[in-house]
């Protein structure tokens, strides 16, 4: 190593317990802001949502600080582990300096809204340690950490995983190169149902089963969770092809999860290990054309009937419905709408698998269910479906938790969407992976004026912007599956998908960028990389109702 690489790396070491300190000065403000959004939204000790909207973009801008502050905070931790002149030290020291300008950024806009002085922001801006830390956030510094990714001194830092992890780690890297990334391209451009040479090989590593407990069959201990191995498997499969692999084991997680929350024990004993094995592929439709993101405005009618239930109504933004032998469906079984999300219960539909984008099941009772994909930018491969159900007949044994289960099912949907949000964001670090591991290797073979792309000093601030975006993204979902396996970390859940979804927008823009004129073209892969990255930032919740409707408002009740 080169006296001044050395040099740098030690003066990044040493900066990061002031960069700590003032990520939580800047804490501590949206604490206050949040106090008085809390003040001046609260009536008669209750907070008063129609009071709530008028807050609104503060309220954007405080969840994703809030976001982009624990992102740093779990990228900072990680460097505790790292020696002194490690790579890890300076490019979370660069994330931190990002941040420190991002978020003092939103905050001048909202400061007069939420009671934040604005001589306090500009007493910390000017304060010697403020200064002294954000000197680390200057061009020279940054394009020299994109000369070390350039001259192949660093492509990946270090995951901080045990041997076990990065065994499986490693196992699914190959299978995405070997299996997923040949057939990728071709999948997207001509919008074609995953392949079963990728569904089958999948099923054998038991890919369907990482948060299914041993003893129905899956790869999860009986005696407690494993978020971890979950993310890590799903990183590597969307580093493949975010719609042909990564989101293979979202609904099965989804689904075990909802179960294992409220399942009967026969259901439990009878749906897990087929969902384990990859035997029965599921899709999960609770969405409705005129309800989005609110599930418990969910109106998908069933009415009871001999031995069962009657559904009648659609549903739509159902994804793998065709391909998929198990649809779990909410539905409301109680038709006082005055009840909310109280009025819901959840149901398994079976049904069998469908090719192609459309198809039509009759059931010898008389009942259809039909579905129709939506043609979308990217995400292809799965097919999301628009569903249709008319006097669908559902037995009794596939109401969720049976009678125990009616009036729960939002509940159980909760209880599946809780892994959902934070698989979605492992899901937004496999892309940056893939999009980041193509843009540096065409910077480093294409020539433009006599010099490659990565000798530029533009090209290498984006590099080294773009491996401690992943990285504070990969660190963060590891420590929210650490307090997910302890029983917490629900708001931490909502904060690393809100952060990494947007954060792969982003990403696969520069990389994009970085390829100029090819990364518009459809041979080029960062171009699917681009269009898939967008519908990250709307399922599993979209970015305005995850972060006004549950992360803002949860954090002001609390405040």
């Amino acid at each position: 190593m080169q006296a001044k690489e050395k040099n740098m790396l030690s003066d990044s070491a040493l900066e990061l317990d002031s960069a700590r300190r003032l990520l939580e000065v800047i804490q501590g403000m949206l604490s206050q802001g949040l106090a008085s959004l809390k003040a001046s939204c609260t009536v008669e000790d209750k907070l008063d949502s129609e009071l709530l909207d008028d807050y609104q973009f503060s309220s954007y801008q405080i969840a994703f600080s809030v976001a982009e502050i624990a992102a740093a905070k779990s990228f900072l931790h990680y460097c505790k582990e790292s020696t002194e002149n490690s790579y890890e030290s300076a490019f979370a020291l660069l994330f931190a300096c990002d941040t420190l300008d991002n978020v003092m950024g939103r905050l001048k806009k909202i400061a007069l809204d939420v009671g934040i002085e604005l001589e306090s922001l500009t007493t910390l801006e000017n304060s010697a340690e403020y200064r002294n830390v954000l000197k680390h956030n200057r061009p020279s510094i940054i394009s020299a950490l994109g000369s070390l990714i350039i001259n192949k001194k660093v492509d990946r830092l270090r995951s901080g995983l045990d041997d076990e992890k990065e065994l499986v780690r490693d196992t699914f890297y190959r299978f995405s190169d070997e299996i997923v990334a040949p057939l990728a391209e071709k999948i997207h451009r001509e919008d074609l149902d995953i392949p079963e040479q990728i569904i089958e090989a999948a099923s054998e590593l038991g890919c369907f089963g990482t948060c299914i407990p041993e003893k129905f069959g899956g790869l999860q201990p009986d005696n407690k969770s494993d978020s971890l191995g979950m993310i890590v498997v799903t990183e590597e499969l969307s580093r493949g092809s975010l719609g042909a692999a990564g989101s293979l084991i979202t609904r099965p997680e989804i689904a075990a999860r909802a179960l294992l929350a409220g399942g009967t024990e026969s259901q439990q004993q009878f749906w897990l290990p087929k969902l384990a094995s990859g035997k029965t592929l599921c899709a999960i439709s609770i969405t409705e054309p005129n309800t989005g993101s609110d599930v418990a405005a969910v109106s998908l009618k069933a009415t009871p009937a001999e031995g069962g239930w009657i559904l009648n109504g659609s549903k739509t933004w159902c994804t793998f419905a065709g391909r998929s032998e198990l649809i779990v469906t909410l539905a409301r079984t109680n038709p006082d709408i005055s009840l909310g999300h109280k009025g819901l219960s959840m149901f398994l539909i079976e049904k069998p698998a469908f090719s192609g984008h459309k198809f039509e099941h009759h059931q010898v009772q008389g009942g259809k269910l039909s579905g129709k994909s939506i043609a979308t930018l990217g995400y292809r491969g799965m097919h999301s479906f628009d569903l249709f159900f008319e006097d669908f007949f559902v037995s009794n044994e596939h109401l969720v938790g049976g009678n125990a289960g009616l009036g729960r099912g939002f509940y159980y949907t909760m209880a599946g969407f809780s892994g959902g949000r934070i698989q979605t964001a492992a899901r937004a670090t496999g892309l940056m992976q893939a999009a980041f591991e193509k843009a540096m290797s065409y910077s480093q073979e294409r020539k433009v004026f006599e010099k490659s792309l990565g000798e530029f000093q533009l090209t290498q601030m984006k590099l080294a912007r773009m491996l401690s975006t992943i990285t504070a993204c990969r660190q963060f979902s590891y420590a929210v599956a650490d307090l997910l396996d302890r029983g917490k970390g629900q708001m931490e859940a909502s904060l690393v998908k809100l952060f990494s979804c947007r954060a792969a927008e982003w990403l696969t823009r520069e990389a994009m960028q970085i390829h100029g004129g090819m990364g518009y073209a459809e041979e080029s892969a960062v171009s699917r990389y681009f269009v898939d990255a967008r519908v990250l930032s709307i399922f599993e919740g979209a970015e305005e109702v995850l972060a006004l409707k549950v992360v803002a408002r949860e954090l002001i009740e609390t405040a």
